[in-house]
């Protein structure tokens, strides 16, 4: 754990001038309140505070004041240096009212009500996100073009991967924070790149989700690129997704999934949280897709699971267990899209396969066939469901599962379907393109 006195010993050595207090709204989107250095004792003495009625979803203007109590163990120098050689360093906070308690709509404090729960039975999450994302052209103007800067396809070198440059210097600067990348390629799609980071302890992962997506930006920016975690920005190619994987450890830092003589090698603790997470899918998919534009992506034929099932072997279902065992037994979910808020997709996921242990409960065999090839008589006899289509019916499943209402607590969960449902309203009310094209002349 990094103490106030190292920080304040590094910020002197560093020259840093400026610290980031950094949280994350109920949307998932990044803010910060940033201090100059005469405020850095009182910053990492959580003494900062901003007017919560300015973000989205946190308090009325009535009672707007808040605390940022940073998690000293977050602090990181950001790689760029000013001109005259000054620097800017970050600490990602959570959410405190004025008298000291928990402020109950801040995500992060959410996903730790969860780890404490996972703890308190024995268990801790670790969990490695698989993020991908577009990079696109801008115009003379520095307008956002809807055309990729490459024609690439999965695992592409250059030429065709124009991005590359822009991909490496992304985990130049990762790396630099602290991250252990083990991954970058481009994707299927033109223009879609993937980075993956080790896999980490919930918190830290969760935290990992929010640094990446800044720091992608703001490399691609430097690019003269704009990086977009839209789940489908392009019609008729694969959407980007943010794959999960997930287990729990023991309290003696063992792999609690793995059981080498247990069906498929896997645990009774690895069954329950399969079937937890299949139980709670419909419910969860609205935090872990959070998007109108989610539910394109979760469409057959694109790679993205529509289905509640699991697997062993193939990409169809929504959980798949790769075949490593050991320390590396863990379950892969599908589902999420990178324009989920972290902390929140990690808080349901966990709820949900918790559930699934507390209960004992088993998810059947696993389906090792195409889903996506099956008729609807085999996907009935099999018990195989569907996802929401869309991100009303999404919220309607959200509102019924208590498992899900509890691990979001009530005000997020409030002010999240609020939103969401205004946003729904929106799209549903908008006149599109496609529909003057099929409709304008022929009726």
């Amino acid at each position: 754990m990094t103490t106030r006195a190292e920080i304040l010993k590094a910020v002197a050595k560093e020259k840093v001038r400026f610290l980031r207090l950094q949280f994350t709204d109920i949307m998932g989107v990044l803010k910060n309140v940033e201090v100059p250095r005469s405020q850095f004792g009182k910053a990492l003495d959580g003494q900062i505070m901003f007017d919560g009625s300015s973000i989205e979803g946190f308090v009325r203007i009535e009672e707007s004041d808040m605390l940022l109590v940073p998690d000293l163990s977050t602090f990181r120098v950001n790689p760029w240096v000013g001109p005259d050689g000054t620097r800017v360093a970050r600490l990602i906070c959570d959410i405190y009212r004025p008298d000291g308690k928990p402020f109950e709509g801040c995500p992060r404090l959410a996903l730790g009500r969860q780890i404490d729960k996972a703890k308190k039975m024995g268990y801790s999450m670790v969990a490695g996100p698989e993020a991908e994302f577009f990079l696109f052209q801008k115009d003379d103007n520095g307008r956002t073009l809807v055309e990729t800067h490459d024609v690439g396809g999965y695992f592409d070198l250059t030429p065709v991967d124009k991005g590359e440059e822009c991909r490496r210097d992304i985990v130049g600067v990762l790396e630099s924070m602290g991250f252990e990348v083990e991954a970058a390629h481009h994707e299927v799609a033109p223009g879609q790149h993937e980075i993956d980071f080790k896999y980490a302890e919930a918190m830290e992962c969760a935290d990992n989700v929010a640094t990446f997506r800044f720091v992608v930006k703001k490399v691609a920016l430097d690019h003269g690129l704009h990086a977009t975690f839209m789940p489908k920005p392009i019609f008729g190619v694969n959407g980007s997704g943010m794959h999960t994987h997930q287990s729990l450890l023991t309290r003696q830092k063992k792999n609690a999934f793995y059981a080498p003589k247990g069906e498929w090698q896997l645990s009774k603790v690895a069954l329950g949280y399969i079937s937890g997470l299949l139980n709670h899918a419909k419910g969860f998919v609205a935090v872990t897709n959070p998007l109108v534009n989610s539910y394109k992506r979760l469409v057959p034929g694109y790679e993205a699971p529509t289905n509640i099932a699991w697997s062993e072997k193939n990409r169809s279902p929504l959980v798949r267990v790769p075949a490593k065992r050991g320390m590396s037994t863990r379950c892969e979910v599908r589902i999420p899209d990178p324009a989920a808020n972290p902390y929140l997709a990690l808080a349901t996921m966990l709820a949900a396969g918790l559930d699934g242990v507390e209960q004992k409960l088993h998810p059947g065999a696993p389906v090792n066939k195409n889903i996506f090839a099956m008729s609807q008589r085999e996907k009935r006899r099999l018990k195989i469901g569907a996802l929401p289509g869309d991100l009303s019916d999404a919220l309607d499943h959200l509102e019924k599962d208590k498992v899900v209402i509890d691990a979001l607590g009530e005000h997020i969960l409030e002010h999240f379907v609020r939103a969401k449902r205004q946003e729904w309203h929106e799209y549903i009310s908008v006149v599109h393109p496609w529909e003057q094209d099929q409709y304008l002349h022929e009726y």
